[in-house]
């Protein structure tokens, strides 16, 4: 019986295996990789303390953290899937695809993958222009003409950040509506270098080596129009891996884990989620590693009470 189950290995799930091994609370440690949405960047330059990292390197500096401090409290198991949790507080079954491990607490930490374009050359340009982190790339964009294809809040927050820098940004929304918040909204396009353009449906994205353009469809007009565009930044969306515990924990519409942003608690007690498969307002690699850590210093009271 372990005191706790950390399921995912990206920064979420390692913050808090480090935190658990410091509290010498028991822990099997579940991961299928080390690998998480940041893994593809060439340079992630907004981890704290950081200037600049590449993403496997990043990945492998988040194994070496955890693997230094784990010694014999906690048992990092990788290449393994898990595919069920159940049980209530106190008696926690964990099931992978090769194992199956009983613990009294379980913290999720499993991510998210963003939902991908699906026009021609999304693919063929991806890390060449074509990228899903504005927070994470945006600089390599500085002075230059880019495009956002979304239309929620994900959409305009990218947006913003790169009107810190970008000569020109262009959104398309595939609806007649913006999914943002309306203040959110009025507030980035009053920016002078924001452009959107509604009912505008991405059909295909060009370049040589890298992008040079994105054609898109009126779906009032039927016509297609082509945008010049370095850099095209997807935020339509994100598909939390959180199928292994629904109808354990509340998920919102999306299948993220609601939790209480207090202390990540879920609706079921014994379990605690972080990072990017709970219904936080933002997902980044610092909030999630911090989300972390305050969960874990609550699991830790809640087992010692």
């Amino acid at each position: 019986m372990y005191d706790l189950a950390i399921i995912g290995g990206g920064p979420a799930g390692v913050a808090a295996g480090v935190y658990a091994s410091r509290k010498r609370l028991k822990t099997i440690f579940i991961t299928k990789d080390w690998n998480s949405q940041s893994t593809v960047s060439e340079g992630i330059e907004n981890w704290i303390g950081t200037v600049k990292i590449s993403g496997p390197d990043f990945a492998k500096s988040l194994e070496s953290h955890l693997r230094a401090y784990a010694a014999d409290v906690v048992d990092i198991k990788v290449g393994e899937w898990v595919t069920k949790v159940s049980g209530t507080d106190g008696d926690f079954t964990v099931e992978s695809d090769k194992e199956s491990y009983k613990t009294k607490s379980v913290l999720v930490t499993t991510g998210s993958a963003r939902r991908r374009l699906d026009v021609p050359g999304a693919d063929q340009f991806e890390h060449k222009g074509v990228t899903y982190c504005a927070s994470c790339d945006g600089p390599v964009f500085s002075g230059q003409e880019v495009v956002v294809v979304g239309g929620g809040n994900a959409a305009f927050e990218s947006a913003a950040q790169l009107l810190a820098y970008c000569s020109k940004v262009t959104l398309l929304n595939r609806s007649g509506e913006f999914r943002a918040d309306p203040s959110t909204v009025a507030k980035v396009l009053a920016h002078p270098n924001m452009v959107a353009i509604k009912n505008a449906v991405p059909t295909e994205i060009k370049g040589s080596k890298f992008v040079t353009s994105i054609s898109y469809k009126d779906t009032v007009t039927g016509t297609t129009t082509d945008i010049p565009a370095a850099g095209i930044f997807v935020e339509i969306g994100s598909l939390p891996a959180t199928g292994f515990v629904q109808g354990l924990v509340d998920l919102d519409p999306t299948g993220h884990i609601k939790v209480d942003p207090l202390t990540q608690a879920t609706s079921a007690k014994g379990v605690w989620a972080a990072g990017d498969s709970t219904d936080g307002l933002y997902h980044q690699n610092n909030i999630a590693a911090g989300d972390a850590v305050k969960a874990l210093e609550d699991i830790y009271l809640h087992l010692r009470a």
